[in-house]
């Protein structure tokens, strides 16, 4: 089967980051590509925190060592992409700055520079996370209650998002620039940040900011942003339990009404008006009132089957208990991907797991003949054989 996936054949050298790079990796290994992640050393080679692991190998260089360097630029000769996880300028303070080193060693090469901040921005040397990113993007502004803060979604929108996907489809269109005979076969540096990564996925609402009716409101008082009593989460009678509503269309809104169970003398003229947001306060106090006198499973009987837009909000520990299929994010008829290794629980690589057999696959080498393991777990050329690489 592997030898049918999209991006076999591919090797993608992927020094070691948090979260972004990782996910980059991972979506590059889980359609075919051959992966071998680049770990610091340490004398006790304890697990990475990185779960996004699955079909990659390791190996472990210090690239402040001129033997440890050896290996890696040894490997960007036969490597096709390069995930770049640093701040800007570490790859040049470590001699391997992309345009002058990396593509010159090897022109095929795609390095993919991935930084949380714009690389010319104010912020560009400065450390962050997610909800830092978020912020700068302006799309922060746009989450959360109305009267609270802004409520940032975990640090799946700004990291994997913005960020590792948004990195992914670069590699993507780059490689598609070089086999497509416009590019004459030669790679490039792919430029991604979270801040950009972000700000472009929230093209959308952005742009309804600008119409009257959807999303030109404070915060958390929008149709889409949980203002609409008709688009949002309700608790059960079971507590901690909740269903999901998103009845926008009229007719959705109308099954919505019939399975909550209204009656025609309960539906008073104009107090249920989905379109006046007047109403709106006592939509939702109905509604509210409503949900918690079933529990989330008699209402998922009730709506199951309906155009009523109305669906539970399951829960990662429920959906592992019942063996919930994770799947692929896309699916491709003739050349599908690797199926979701480790759906619940990740497995950390430990520094140099499967370097061996990477090393042997991709140079050829042997450990003792054109390599040695180091004290601390560090991949270094041995010295008489530095000359022939």
């Amino acid at each position: 089967m592997t030898a049918n996936l999209p991006l076999s054949g591919l090797r993608v050298l992927e020094l070691a980051g948090l979260a972004p790079g990782p996910f980059c990796g991972l979506l590059l290994a889980d359609w075919g590509a051959d992966v071998l992640r680049i770990d610091r050393p340490s004398p006790k080679p304890t697990p990475t925190n990185d779960l996004l692991t699955s079909h990659k190998a390791s190996i472990a260089l210090d690239l402040k060592d001129g033997r440890c360097i050896a290996v890696l630029l040894s490997l960007v000769r036969k490597a096709d992409v390069l995930i770049d996880p640093f701040r800007p300028g570490v790859l040049e303070k470590l001699g391997l700055d992309p345009t002058t080193v990396l593509l010159k060693r090897n022109p095929g090469l795609t390095v993919v520079r991935l930084t949380g901040f714009r690389r010319d921005g104010k912020y560009s040397a400065m450390a962050g996370h997610d909800i830092n990113y978020l912020a700068a993007s302006g799309v922060l502004s746009m989450l959360g209650p109305r009267d609270s803060p802004p409520s940032p979604p975990a640090n799946i929108l700004a990291d994997f998002a913005g960020g590792g996907h948004v990195a992914f489809t670069g590699v993507l269109l780059a490689l598609i620039q070089r086999q497509n005979g416009k590019g004459n076969g030669k790679g490039q540096i792919v430029h991604a940040n979270m801040v950009d990564g972000v700000s472009y996925l929230g093209t959308f609402p952005r742009l309804l900011t600008k119409e009257p009716v959807i999303w030109s409101g404070e915060r958390g008082t929008n149709t889409l942003d949980g203002g609409a009593p008709y688009y949002a989460c309700y608790e059960c009678k079971d507590r901690g339990k909740y269903m999901s509503v998103g009845a926008l269309e009229p007719q959705f809104y109308v099954q919505l009404i019939q399975g909550l169970g209204f009656t025609p003398e309960e539906v008073v003229p104009g107090a249920l008006d989905r379109q006046d947001r007047r109403a709106w306060p006592y939509m939702r106090e109905v509604f509210t009132a409503r949900f918690k006198t079933k529990t989330r499973k008699e209402w998922e009987h009730v709506f199951d089957g309906t155009d009523a837009c109305a669906v539970p909000v399951l829960e990662h520990r429920e959906m592992e208990d019942a063996q919930y299929d994770l799947r692929p994010m896309v699916g491709l008829s003739e050349s599908p991907a690797r199926v979701v290794e480790r759906p619940w629980k990740g497995q950390p690589l430990r520094p140099g797991e499967g370097g061996e057999a990477a090393l042997k696959d991709w140079m050829g080498w042997s450990k003792g003949r054109d390599y040695h393991v180091s004290a601390n777990g560090a991949f270094q050329v041995v010295e008489e054989e530095k000359s022939r690489l």
